[in-house]
């Protein structure tokens, strides 16, 4: 007699180190018990906006998004992606003063994205933007436009923080460099992973409890992981993708801890004294 099992569907961006950290349970290297896990590839800025709905029951999400979110979504303490000494970079063809960046116009990658979050931040003002996939960033900077509005300059995520240089652009600000220098060495907190508050206490905890478990397998199996991951490398070759992957796969993503817990708190306290935020968000992480 066969027995039902819990649909896990989980939501994370098609990029090396989401799938780097889900390689274990997409292959089916790990033992689910009373549960079935289900994939959906999309990017950040579409997750964030279907989490809206309560749709996936574990979902990648960016800290600024989740702002949004914490009637319906707890953090998972596993599964964050922290720029550590590092993180999304405004790029350009030509170098420029932060003054000058405030007057020019931006592709960013999604509005609720932490990177938008944390550009708003550094510049102390509102910013001309479009919005761009950000996969196709890059090519609308050297471009000069993306579907015929100007683009000055670009808000790098995933794997163009690493690429930009091969079309000859030149960095702005890293932001990640930046928080470090705001906030005493604090990671800047970019992505987690969410799961829905109405599964109940147990549930959530064995499914947190999987994800971590395959994060572990991971870090414990590189080369077949990266190997895996490589399929969502645009553009990066096995070093370039190594080097990604540990960027942000390693231990903040096994755990937040509360270091990086204080960054997240803060994050969403400076997004709310900068009136990005409605009102003053305390996370919520999955208890232990």
């Amino acid at each position: 007699m066969s027995v039902t099992k819990q649909l896990i569907r989980v939501g994370h961006s098609p990029d090396p180190d989401d799938a780097f950290m889900f390689y274990a349970l997409a292959k089916d290297l790990l033992p689910t018990g009373d549960y079935q896990f289900t994939h959906e590839l999309v990017d950040i800025e579409t997750l964030n906006q279907r989490a809206f709905s309560g749709e996936l029951e574990l979902t990648a999400v960016s800290i600024h998004a989740y702002a949004f979110l914490q009637d319906k979504y707890l953090l998972c303490n596993s599964g964050a992606s922290m720029g550590d000494g590092y993180g999304p970079m405004v790029v350009a063809p030509e170098k420029y003063s932060i003054e000058d960046l405030k007057g020019k116009r931006i592709a960013i990658p999604g509005k609720l994205t932490s990177a938008t979050l944390a550009l708003r931040l550094f510049l102390g003002q509102d910013f001309d933007h479009v919005l761009v996939p950000f996969d196709q960033i890059i090519p609308a900077v050297v471009a000069g436009e993306f579907e015929g509005q100007p683009v000055d300059a670009g808000l790098l995520i995933h794997e163009g923080q690493l690429t930009y240089g091969d079309q000859n652009l030149q960095l702005i600000v890293d932001l990640g460099v930046w928080w470090g220098a705001e906030t005493g060495g604090l990671p800047l907190p970019l992505g987690a992973n969410a799961i829905r508050k109405n599964l109940g206490t147990e549930t959530i905890r064995e499914v947190e409890k999987l994800l971590t478990q395959s994060i572990e397998y991971g870090l414990d199996h590189r080369q077949p992981a990266l190997d895996y991951a490589l399929q969502y490398g645009r553009d990066l070759d096995n070093a370039k993708a190594d080097k990604f992957v540990g960027m942000y796969v390693n231990d903040w993503t096994r755990d937040f801890g509360d270091k990086g817990r204080e960054s997240v708190r803060l994050f969403l306290e400076r997004g709310y004294k900068a009136g990005v935020l409605p009102e003053l968000v305390t996370p919520e992480f999955v208890g232990r």
